[in-house]
């Protein structure tokens, strides 16, 4: 039976080293408004998924992580911010979104897309100079400020800033993640640390007992030593991902974190929670040679991170990942903070600069300890943006 196909008004971006398909809420069929199966059935067709070839050839996706995403704005429905911003991490090979987190390299995007999409009051876009767009994650409920540059009264995308992992320069955009720790899950009490604990031994039934730091702060992420898991910090893609036991052994590991962090009550719950939380590794600085070729000097990080991404090591870093890297790194004790040497090798204060598979990022994060407990009272990185196509997206209707 012949279907025939509907178009959707849509903005393909990339944000930072991530691309996703941007919709306008009110653009969206009445079905897909809310939250639902009818809204998960329509961006899954949208980016082609679920695809058991992996390839989301008769989707927007790019059969990666980092571009198997959807995003939907919509006017602010919380005062003092400008345009709401729900983002989807949508499976490649199965049939789901997840919306149980952030993506903080698209953050990027939403400032710029909310401004072209008109969501934005266009008294307060200069004419030149910079325009602050505070933008409510609905995700986390989180409040993330962009800092777009605009020039002539458009969004400036080209520039000379330099994001490793994205081929070509574009123009900056300032981000800071206020209040980033994740209260909204877990059995924490809203802590940072939701076990109370800056290092926790985390046992995994069947794989062994880690040193670990979990927490929640851009998004919820477990962090291990790169050599108790006999790796070095300095792997690349092909290393980790073409290695389906060593890939199982980290989910595994992952699943049991989660639990630890509450965020699970069984290990079976990861399955359909890929996104949230992440499973990175750290190791003091070595030297490598990144993805592209370019050479990264010891000197030149404070330490190294890898991380996963709904089950593959990320090309380079996730954003939100950035945000707990920066926040873990102010606190004394975690496992972060120890790789990158108790912060004696900072070169600015208040930032660390790490290594990932691209190259490297840095990010800064402003932490205290109040009543014994530590806050993060926001984090700092900067990414770049452009849009890629604007138009419609078409997919054949349902029954």
């Amino acid at each position: 039976m012949s279907k025939p196909q509907i178009k959707i008004p849509a903005t393909y971006l990339r944000g930072g080293t991530s691309k996703g398909v941007f919709f306008r809420l009110q653009d969206l069929p009445q079905a897909a408004q809310q939250p639902g199966p009818a809204r998960d059935a329509l961006l899954l067709r949208v980016v082609g998924s679920p695809d058991p070839y992996g390839k989301q050839t008769d989707g927007m996706g790019g059969a990666t992580s980092s571009t198997s995403k959807v995003v939907i704005l919509s006017p602010a429905t919380q005062p003092g911010h400008d345009v709401d911003y729900l983002f989807g991490q949508v499976s490649i090979d199965q049939p789901f979104v997840d919306w149980s987190g952030n993506c903080g390299n698209l953050s990027a995007a939403v400032g710029p897309c909310a401004i072209h999409m008109g969501l934005i009051d266009a008294a307060r876009i200069p004419h030149s100079g910079v325009c602050t767009v505070r933008i409510w994650q609905a995700n986390i409920g989180k409040t993330i400020v962009a800092h777009v540059p605009i020039t002539e009264g458009q969004v400036q995308e080209t520039g000379d800033f330099e994001l490793d992992g994205v081929t070509f320069p574009a123009a900056e955009v300032a981000l800071e993640f206020l209040d980033p720790a994740d209260d909204s899950e877990g059995d924490g009490g809203g802590a940072m640390f939701p076990t109370g604990n800056v290092v926790d031994a985390l046992e995994v039934p069947g794989v062994g007992q880690f040193q670990a730091t979990l927490i929640n702060a851009g998004i919820p992420t477990i962090f291990l030593n790169a050599r108790d898991l006999g790796y070095t910090g300095t792997e690349l893609q092909g290393d980790i991902n073409e290695d389906k036991a060593a890939l199982a052994r980290l989910e595994t590991i992952r699943a049991w974190g989660a639990v630890k962090m509450g965020l699970i009550r069984d290990v079976a719950e990861a399955a359909t929670r890929q996104h949230t939380p992440k499973i990175a590794w750290v190791a003091p600085p070595a030297a490598y040679t990144a993805s592209s070729g370019k050479a990264v000097q010891a000197g030149d990080v404070d330490l190294l991170v890898r991380a996963l991404s709904m089950g593959k090591l990320h090309h380079a870093m996730m954003g939100t990942a950035a945000v707990a890297i920066g926040t873990a790194a102010a606190v004394p004790g975690t496992l972060v903070h120890l790789a990158a040497g108790g912060g004696t090798r900072n070169a600015v204060p208040g930032s660390v600069r790490f290594g990932h598979p691209s190259g490297t990022l840095r990010v800064g994060a402003e932490a205290a300890e109040v009543n014994g407990q530590w806050t993060v009272t926001k984090a700092l990185m900067s990414r770049s943006a452009r849009i890629l196509m604007e138009g419609w997206v078409r997919i054949p209707t349902t029954p």
